[in-house]
């Protein structure tokens, strides 16, 4: 590892360690969401603009170190901001947030991690650059999987960080507004848990895995297409 990359490591390192340290993930609870948020209100209807600068810049800091507390900054969004402007921030915040974690999981491991297990990546490789935007988009579909997990992962394949960050902003979408328009019931919510239902998981990942399918089948069809050409020939 070059010297660059070691000093970006302790410097993540350090700054997850104070959040810990100064009980910081405490702050970001259900139940001081709810306490709070007639206080954060006031604030917010007396200094708007810093209140949005303000929280978009707390919302790309933890899940850009991929801290815990995202899906709890959603529903505040959804507690003190309209569902529309809600869903805009948390939407570009989360999304801006995931490619710097993307970014600093690729310069810190990505070439680390192909060096030394090339040989079994190969086939993950060639498939991420053949129909990677596919398998992302169905990943942040599902609720199943965990954020800060597709982030480390897809950084350390050769999918491009554009397509990272457009296909993450769409996928991510559903759920965004989801959990927005939880949090205008802040109050009245016992548990993150209970926003998503196992009917609105399944109905997720059918969505994430339609586009996937449908590639796979107009690939299936194009290749008999082609065969079937040139056994006419």
């Amino acid at each position: 590892m070059k010297r660059n990359q070691i000093i970006l490591l302790v410097i993540a390192v350090v700054a997850i360690a104070l959040f810990f340290f100064f009980d910081l993930h405490e702050i970001v609870t259900l139940e001081n969401a709810q306490s709070q948020r007639e206080s954060v209100l006031e604030f917010y209807r007396e200094n708007p603009v810093l209140m949005i600068v303000g929280f978009a810049f707390i919302y790309i800091a933890v899940t850009g170190l991929s801290l815990p507390g995202a899906a709890i900054l959603t529903l505040v969004a959804g507690a003190i901001f309209d569902l529309l402007v809600g869903v805009i921030l948390v939407s570009f915040a989360s999304t801006i947030g995931a490619s710097l974690a993307f970014l600093l999981a690729r310069y810190l491991f990505r070439d680390f991690v192909q060096d030394r297990f090339s040989k079994y990546l190969k086939p993950i490789n060639e498939g991420v650059k053949k129909d990677g935007a596919f398998y992302l988009f169905a990943l942040r579909l599902v609720p199943l999987f965990p954020f800060v997990v597709i982030n480390v992962a897809m950084a350390l394949t050769p999918i491009r960080l554009w397509t990272f960050f457009y296909v993450s902003q769409i996928g991510m979408l559903a759920g965004t507004i989801v959990y927005v328009n939880a949090g205008s019931q802040l109050g009245q919510l016992d548990s993150i848990a209970g926003i998503l239902s196992p009917m609105l998981i399944g109905s997720f990942v059918l969505l994430g895995l339609f586009p996937l399918l449908a590639k796979k089948g107009l690939d299936l069809y194009r290749a008999k297409f082609r065969k079937n050409g040139s056994n006419a020939v």
